[in-house]
């Protein structure tokens, strides 16, 4: 290179270096402009939606490990004739299911089923509270995925892919409508105190390639709700905020200098921590709901307490405003011991899992609050071989191939079972359901249309349903 040639070089780097926010500024705001053109000045600012939503708000109770559907939500008949027999090899004859083995012998759920609401819709012993909203309640019996192990399933379920790196659910919505909360974050995250980690763990509620306020933010139920949260002892709030305000004009002069995105999001961030060191010491304090309350969310039980603090909060996060709400649950994944375990998962489970669907829909909030019930994917209909399982202590395998979610509320059509299955519950027989299309349908209730609602990230347009995805109409009111 010569000396003409590194002056003209020097010269461009200085330019590009010093010129306003910098040509690599204007390059990456182009490459992150979304299709949803609203003023994105401040991050979780309420948006318009593409059309006219059904509802506002999601409240997704995920119940990581996958729960038995044939132990809660579908009685199959031909499976107490077929108990313990091998399979048919019509079910197992080219069949793409790496964990079955030839050896697998039917195993007929030992629950007891019965009819609910005026809808005479199935539920098991396990879930009696449940079946006490089965007239809100859309059963959908014929839920498929691409994926049969917890994590990639898991990440389908909440990301559209089974891969690390790209949004949640939540941070798709959050980034598409903004949030009508100003003091508590968009998009919150409630893990129940079941003493089982998330296989996922915090990649099911990440922001991916979006700006990172759009991320999910973790809440505690008792305690500080979110770690360091309050001001360390002689921090009033007047330092408080003269310390927030210098840290500002500091990352607004850095703004000024590397056009970086990322400094808008961390100037956020700590506008709103310090909004929320008074609002969300209020939301979680429950001391002012009733008793009747209480007992409805099962607060006075030790069994339920948890699961019922974390659904009751989600009523009180959706009252505010906020956004989305996932509740996770674990561990549903009973390869063995079925029965003891299952039961224990319902017992603190279910009934709060109701009283939030009473709750909601007493204070007038069910209709635009859209609550979703489910797991990654389903059990088998055999028991589980590879654990050598002593008799009365069973298990089921995973089965991505049909499995059932219950959903509510929010432009969903209550009292209905849509999609049904072969004889073993096997295959659907009758309007399949993949992930993508859920995940259309809800961002279809929140007035969003999910071909629309894309990102550019490294030269394509992503998007929460990858490239698939229907709205189901029968699933709406």
């Amino acid at each position: 290179m010569g000396m003409t040639d590194l002056l003209a070089f020097q010269n461009r780097r200085q330019f590009l270096q010093h010129t306003a926010c910098g040509l690599g500024g204007i390059a990456l705001s182009a490459l992150t402009r979304s299709s949803m053109s609203a003023d994105r000045s401040s991050p979780l600012t309420p948006r318009a939606s593409h059309f006219k939503p059904r509802a506002k708000n999601v409240i997704f109770i995920f119940m990581s490990g996958a729960p038995s559907q044939y132990d809660l939500f579908l009685p199959k008949p031909a499976m107490h004739r077929l108990h313990r027999q091998p399979v048919p090899e019509s079910f197992l004859h080219d069949l793409d299911d790496a964990l079955i083995k030839g050896s697998a012998q039917v195993f007929a759920s030992p629950r007891t089923f019965s009819k609910h609401g005026e809808c005479g819709m199935d539920f098991s012993d396990y879930v009696p509270h449940l079946a006490k909203c089965a007239d809100e309640l859309c059963m959908v019996r014929s839920m498929h995925t691409d994926v049969s192990n917890h994590h990639p399933a898991q990440l389908m379920m909440n990301c559209g892919v089974p891969l690390f790196g790209h949004p949640s659910m939540g941070s798709w919505v959050t980034y598409g409508l903004g949030s009508e909360a100003d003091d508590l974050p968009g998009y919150v995250v409630l893990l129940s105190n079941s003493g089982e980690g998330v296989d996922g763990g915090s990649s099911l509620w990440n922001n991916g390639f979006l700006p990172s306020e759009y991320r999910g933010v973790n809440f505690r139920s008792t305690g500080d709700p979110i770690l360091h949260l309050t001001s360390p002892p002689g921090v009033n709030a007047h330092t408080q905020r003269l310390r927030l305000d210098a840290i500002r004009t500091l990352n607004e002069l850095r703004f000024q200098d590397t056009g970086n995105s990322e400094i808008e999001s961390r100037i956020a961030a700590y506008e709103l921590a310090y909004r929320m060191q008074s609002a969300a010491p209020d939301l979680v304090n429950l001391s002012d709901e009733t008793a009747r309350t209480r007992s409805m969310y099962g607060l006075d039980d030790d069994k339920t307490q948890s699961f019922g603090a974390n659904c009751l909060l989600a009523r009180r996060m959706v009252e505010r405003g906020v956004r989305f709400v996932q509740l996770y649950h674990s561990t549903w994944d009973d390869h063995s011991n079925l029965n003891t375990k299952l039961k224990t998962n319902c017992d603190m489970t279910d009934l709060p899992a109701a009283g939030l669907i009473q709750d909601l829909k007493q204070r007038g909030l069910l209709d635009e609050t859209l609550v979703i019930w489910g797991g990654e994917f389903g059990r088998t209909p055999m028991n589980e071989v590879r654990r050598g399982n002593a008799f009365g202590k069973e298990g089921r395998d995973h089965h991505p191939f049909a499995f059932t979610m219950l959903l509510a509320g929010g432009g969903i059509k209550g009292g209905q079972v849509v999609g049904d299955t072969d004889e073993l519950g096997y295959h659907p027989t009758k309007d399949p359901i993949h992930v993508h299309d859920l995940q259309a349908t809800i961002l279809h209730c929140l007035g969003m249309d999910h071909e629309q609602l894309t990102f550019r990230h490294q030269g394509r347009d992503f998007r929460l349903t990858d490239v698939g995805g229907n709205v189901v109409a029968k699933l709406l009111a």
